[in-house]
Formats: C-alpha cells, sequence, structure tokens
C-alpha cells in the first residue's frame, strides 16, 4: 500500500519515480508547539499513484526539493503550513506551482475551510479514518497506525484533484483557480519587514510615540524569536505588548501590572524592554498614524458594493466569498483613504479579479474618497 523510507539509499527509487512524472501530491505531518519553526515528522508523496512515506527526522530530502520545485505541479489539502515547512527545510520560496484541493473547492461553493476528510466523503464518497490528528510526529518508532494514518492523506489526494480540475475546468474556472493558488503560495512566503511587523498589533488608536515603542518591541522580540527558536508568544504575547505601551512602566517594579509578562523574560530581558520603551529614536522617524478601519455608516455605499459583487458572482459563477474578502474590501477603502499605488493592493485584486471586480469596486469607491477619507483619517495629535 505504502512504502516507509528511513535510509537514504532507499531514495534512489523514489527520485527515479518521480523523474517519470511531473506531479506530485504532498503532505507532511509536524510538530511546532514549543518552536518557532516546524520539526518534520514525515513527508508523504504520491508519485503515479506509488506512495511513499518519508522518515523527517532520519533522511536528508535536500534532492526532493529540488524535484518538487521544478515540477509541473505539486497538489496539496489547506497547503499553508506545508509551504512553510518546506520553505523553511529547503531554504528556497516561493513554491507557487501548487493546486490546492481546499481552494479549488471554495470556487466550487464547498465554503473556505473545507477539510480533507469531508472533501474525500463529499466529492468521492470515500471515508478515511482521522484518529492519529494529534501523534506525536517525532516519537520513534511510529505505530503501524500512525504511518497508516499519514499515508491515507496522500493516497487520494491526485483522484480528488483530478475530480476538482475536472468540475473548474466544465465552469471556466480552472485558470482562475490555479491564479489564486499562485497567490496564496506567493503570500504564505511574503515576510513581512521587520520594521513594520508592529502594524499588525498597533491600532488607529495609538500615538506616534505608542507605535514607535511597539515597534521596537515587535523588532526586538523578531530577533530573539529567530535566535532561540521560540514561539513569539513564549517571548512577548501581542496584548503584553500593547499593555506595556498602555501602562508606560518606569521601572521593573512595575511589571506585576503588566498582562502575561513572564516572570523569566522579566528577569532575563526586563532593563531591555523598560529601555525600548523609553528610548526612542528622533521624533521624525516614530510611524505614522494608523487610519482607522472603515465604520460603514455610508449603509447607501456598502449596499452598493454588496449588490455589485452578487451580481458579479452570478456571471462568473463564483461564491461571493471567494470573490471578495472582508480583509480584500478592506484594503481597497484603506487604498481610496491613503491614495495609494493600485500596485501595493492584495495580489488576489490584481489578477483575474481586477477587470470584473477591482475597478468597477475603485471607481465606486472614487465617487465617495472624501467620504471615506474623512471617516479613516487617522485620530489627530
Amino acid at each position: 500500500m505504502f512504502e516507509y523510507l528511513t535510509e537514504q539509499h532507499q531514495l534512489g527509487a523514489l527520485y527515479a519515480e518521480m523523474a517519470h512524472t511531473d506531479s506530485y501530491a504532498l503532505d507532511t505531518e509536524f510538530i511546532k508547539t514549543n518552536t518557532l519553526w516546524p520539526y518534520l515528522g514525515l513527508l508523504q508523496i504520491n508519485v503515479n499513484d506509488k506512495i511513499y512515506v518519508l522518515d523527517g527526522q532520519t533522511l536528508d530530502l535536500s534532492d526532493l526539493w529540488l524535484l518538487v520545485f521544478n515540477a509541473r505541479q505539486n497538489v496539496f489539502h489547506a497547503c499553508g503550513e506545508d509551504l512553510d515547512l518546506i520553505h523553511y527545510y529547503s531554504k528556497q520560496k516561493p513554491l507557487d506551482n501548487i493546486f490546492d484541493t481546499q481552494v479549488g473547492l471554495s470556487f466550487l461553493g464547498f465554503g473556505l475551510q473545507i477539510g480533507y476528510q469531508q472533501a474525500l466523503d463529499q466529492i468521492l464518497g470515500i471515508q478515511i479514518d482521522k484518529g492519529e490528528t494529534r501523534s506525536d510526529w517525532l516519537a520513534r518508532p511510529l505505530r503501524p497506525e500512525q504511518l497508516h494514518y499519514a499515508a491515507n492523506d496522500v493516497i487520494h489526494l491526485p483522484a480528488l484533484a483530478r475530480q476538482i480540475q475536472s468540475d473548474l475546468n466544465d465552469r471556466g474556472l480552472l485558470e482562475a483557480v490555479l491564479e489564486d493558488c499562485m497567490n496564496y503560495a506567493r503570500d504564505v512566503a511574503t515576510d513581512t519587514v521587520m520594521a513594520d511587523i508592529y502594524m499588525d498589533v498597533g491600532t488607529f488608536r495609538h500615538t506616534r510615540k505608542q507605535l514607535a515603542q511597539l515597534q521596537q518591541l515587535c523588532v526586538w522580540r523578531e530577533q530573539i524569536a529567530y535566535a532561540t527558536n521560540q514561539p513569539r508568544s513564549f517571548i512577548l504575547k501581542n496584548s503584553t505588548m500593547l499593555d506595556l505601551v498602555d501602562q508606560q512602566p518606569t521601572s521593573q517594579f512595575q511589571f506585576n501590572k503588566i498582562k502575561d509578562l513572564k516572570p523569566a523574560i522579566m528577569r532575563e530581558h526586563g532593563k531591555t524592554i523598560l529601555d525600548l520603551i523609553h528610548y526612542l529614536p528622533e521624533e521624525s522617524q516614530w510611524p505614522m498614524r494608523i487610519h482607522r478601519t472603515y465604520r460603514q455608516r455610508n449603509t447607501d455605499l456598502t449596499d452598493q458594493i454588496s449588490a455589485f459583487t452578487a451580481q458579479v458572482s452570478v456571471e462568473t459563477q463564483v461564491p461571493v466569498d471567494v470573490l471578495l474578502r472582508k480583509k480584500w474590501l478592506s484594503a481597497l477603502f484603506s487604498h481610496i483613504a491613503k491614495d495609494g499605488n493600485e500596485a501595493d493592493l492584495p495580489r488576489n485584486l490584481l489578477g483575474w479579479r481586477y477587470e470584473v471586480l477591482t475597478r468597477p469596486i475603485l471607481g465606486l469607491l472614487n465617487h465617495h474618497k472624501d467620504i471615506i477619507a474623512v471617516e479613516m483619517a487617522p485620530i489627530p495629535h
């Protein structure tokens, strides 16, 4: 049913098989609970309906990554974490030659987050056991049940992908899905600029000084996380950083009032944290205030956008929640408020959606530009 490979010399047969095709179906099992980076337990790959389960603890997979990156297509289901792992182990990115069956199913009306087990059941009428989901994939030896569970994740994946692609092709949507898969893969591979990480923590309510403090705390946390391979939350939670810039402690004695600040962090890094809060660059280098989110007081405008999106959904046969995500609509409002550059919009708004959706909505928003600019303007000093 599958081959379990644990020794380097066994990889030759797999690579020979991979050389005879240009499409693979993959999945991974890993552990990422106490670390920033994932530890690979198993890699499962379906090559021409031959199933291989590779031991990520004993094998050097450098040559496999090269084959995967050079493939015509790699098939996954819900590939975000798999891509993060592959980028980390291969030291290369983006892996964007992908087809994600979850993305494909979203275009067919199955929602944005359908699981693999449910997808197999609804599309192919196949039931699989998911009883080993919480296994320790780093423990050795692995039990036969764990290996069978892992193999099941790729045995039916090519057939699932073929059926989904056939249905998408019948609706004229396959190219749009492939573009969205590529955009998703590139988004996963794109690191936020270090100096901008604070923007995921700060809000429009923060002053420029508080944003400068958050910026310094976020950069420091990122550096410590990378250096020690710890999850960011193990160092400082977002809520802890927000409490620090709200409370403005002036001594370590006041740390007791700070939410979720761990004693070990206080002991080892307390002075550094105080310095990051109180020693700031020149005011001219502080971040600008963050724009407010659009509060949708103009219900006529939001109703027009909703009606137009629904119309495009009917015309394209693409579900509304796939056509226009809330975060993309927020990006369009922000673009108008800031008089931004269209090239900086989310990738998904600039491809096949641009002519049918993005440009018309931007035209509609431009008619209300003055109102949007006032609604979203940063709070004055």
